[in-house]
């Protein structure tokens, strides 16, 4: 099996580029974890994804952050073609992978086919795209919580998230 040993690399990096202190991963004392209120096959799921997924539609707009916005999530139609779809991030490992596949950062394809296949209720309409902000107060105090009232309008009942 082969898989990228992210916090290996990170750590090398950071060592390598003279920091005193080795690069500090989030950690949680606590994870919440809620279990499911329904069956999978009749629950509505969200997609999170921190791709920096963007439209072909959007190239002449900047996302909210490339505005100068606080604002670090932003809306995504899951009806979008996937052949719109790409990410603009430069925040993964270039020499490890890549982000050719939409589907394999930004699964709305397959999870279409789940819902068409019965294994979950429905895709919300929307998704969500979360910048890679490296802050645990931000993602705990302001992301976490901006996801979650867009979720709960949509009558969501689990969010898969896919990091990047």
């Amino acid at each position: 099996m082969s898989y990228v040993r992210y916090i290996d690399r990170t750590s090398a990096y950071y060592r390598a580029e003279g920091y005193d202190k080795p690069y500090q991963w989030a950690e949680f004392d606590e994870v919440p974890f809620t279990p499911l209120k329904k069956p999978l096959a009749e629950s509505r799921l969200a997609l999170v994804s921190t791709s920096e997924i963007a439209s072909r539609a959007w190239a002449d707009q900047r996302l909210p952050l490339e505005r100068g916005e606080v604002a670090n999530v932003y809306p995504v139609a899951t009806d979008t073609p996937v052949e719109e779809l790409y990410s603009r991030t430069h925040s993964y490992d270039m020499n490890a992978t890549t982000l050719d596949d939409v589907n394999s950062f930004f699964p709305v394809t397959r999870l279409a086919e789940l819902a068409a296949a019965g294994r979950i209720g429905s895709l919300a309409p929307t998704a969500y795209g979360v910048y890679n902000a490296y802050s645990k107060n931000k993602t705990l105090g302001t992301d976490a919580p901006e996801v979650l009232r867009g979720c709960s309008e949509e009558g969501v009942d689990i969010a898969l998230l896919v990091p990047v």
